[in-house]
């Protein structure tokens, strides 16, 4: 296992609620488990989600996010792999919601040794309250 730093930046845009960026720094935990790289770190109270950890599975073109802890409430999954659509329950604050994910790209140049980033372009619907484009990037520094 080794520890990295990484930048997060997110970035979302809806008709509803417009454009909404946000970006920050944090320590992660890098390794390599069954062909598969991980990512793991802690969300913050900047995100919105403090006591919540994210881990990253980044294998073959696909990604998936897994959020747990406090603050993930039952715990949180989603797939990002390129042209494909994931549905699912997200939990959020107010509760379970329906979502729906339509991955435009997916690019990873993660390296074991702790170089490289993740850029996932996609389309999300949170059934009948919002539907926007969002693109996550993240860097290890």
């Amino acid at each position: 296992m080794k520890e990295v730093m990484v930048k997060i930046r997110s970035m979302q845009t809806s008709a509803e609620a417009g454009d909404d960026e946000m970006e920050f720094v944090t320590e992660a935990k890098l390794y390599k488990k069954n062909g598969a790289l991980y990512l793991l770190y802690e969300e913050s109270e900047f995100s919105g989600m403090p006591g919540c950890k994210t881990r990253l599975r980044l294998r073959d073109g696909e990604v998936q996010m897994k959020r747990f802890g406090e603050g993930a409430g039952i715990g949180n999954e989603l797939r990002f792999e390129k042209g494909k659509r994931y549905s699912g329950i997200y939990d959020t604050p107010f509760g379970p919601i329906e979502i729906e994910l339509l991955t435009n790209d997916v690019e990873s140049s993660i390296s074991e040794e702790g170089t490289g980033q993740v850029d996932i372009d996609y389309e999300v619907s949170l059934k009948g309250l919002l539907e926007g484009r969002n693109r996550l990037n993240i860097t290890l520094m």
